[in-house]
């Protein structure tokens, strides 16, 4: 029997398997498919070889739920080194930051001028923040710093959020965005919730997703549609074509190292294609993540394992 879903976001939690993968060999190599290295260095590499295919990338320094200030700020350090080599190589690029790893849990002021801070210096590196959504029980916290972030002064288009369909809420969520002009990334969603708050069935999650894709593509407001799922990229590019809406008006997003075939015939058809790439020694929680999203993975790993 195939493991399940649910078997793994519960291995997502475990201290002491985070422990054993994070610091074994094994673990680093089986995760090598999905996550650029731990340095920023290797992810800048990744995202240059990523923008030679003619693809655009966002960057993501892994990490979540720090336990204090100091390590907060070692956080957003990272985030500043990336913008400045962004600006410096002139990389088709932009960055992806979690507020739990800014500070959230120990103070949302923390988090907030970590967050302002790194907004501002996208800015001049004529770039764009994305902020990450997390669990449920940051939903809210995230949307609220989100827009009185994109309130500030010279922060109109230089931040974003991102928006799951398997929450019931996210249609509200978006109405709320699109009056501010805030760019979305819509993704399915990756964490284990319960019913009483997000659609249990695939089934449901992909409708609700269809239904949220149709109303951000004719916005005015340029947004990301974040799936590796064939029926619903389908789904997006019929309704564009239906609706008018040009190729440049969005972009699809994938993970670094998930159907890099889908990735490049997107792009042979004129689509604009961005790739998350994930780094960082603190990989694991993420790692496990992408597996429970798509099962399927671990038998692509083993497959793969031994090869060169």
């Amino acid at each position: 029997m195939p493991i399940s879903r649910s078997i793994l976001v519960a291995l997502s939690r475990s201290p002491s398997l985070r422990d054993f993968m994070e610091n074994s060999a094994l673990g680093r190599r089986m995760s090598s498919r999905f996550v650029a290295g731990t340095r920023v260095d290797d992810v800048l590499a990744a995202a240059t070889a990523v923008n030679s295919h003619g693809m655009s990338t966002s960057l993501d320094s892994l990490g979540e739920n720090v336990l204090s200030a100091q390590e907060a700020q070692q956080a957003a350090d990272v985030y500043h080194r990336l913008l400045d080599a962004i600006q410096q190589r002139g990389l088709d690029s932009n960055v992806s930051v979690k507020l739990t790893q800014m500070g959230m849990d120990l103070d949302p002021e923390l988090a907030f001028a970590m967050a302002a801070s790194l907004v501002e210096h996208a800015g001049a590196a004529n770039t764009f923040v994305r902020i990450d959504m997390e669990g449920s029980d940051y939903t809210q916290a995230t949307i609220d710093m989100v827009c009185r972030l994109h309130a500030m002064d010279g922060n109109r288009g230089r931040v974003g959020v991102v928006i799951q369909a398997y929450l019931y809420r996210s249609k509200a969520d978006i109405d709320r965005l699109l009056s501010e002009g805030i760019r979305i990334r819509l993704c399915k969603g990756a964490y284990q919730e319960p019913e009483s708050l997000a659609f249990p069935d695939k089934a449901d999650v992909d409708k609700n997703f269809v239904r949220l894709m149709q109303i951000l593509l004719p916005s005015g407001v340029y947004h990301g549609i974040a799936t590796h799922d064939e029926k619903m990229i389908e789904a997006t590019c019929r309704f564009a074509k239906e609706r008018g809406i040009q190729q440049d008006q969005f972009e699809f997003q994938m993970l670094y190292g998930v159907r890099r075939d889908l990735q490049r015939s997107l792009v042979a058809a004129g689509y604009r294609v961005r790739i998350y790439i994930p780094f960082g020694t603190e990989w694991y929680p993420y790692f496990m993540r992408r597996l429970a999203e798509r099962p399927a993975n671990l038998l692509f790993i083993a497959r793969n394992f031994f090869r060169q």
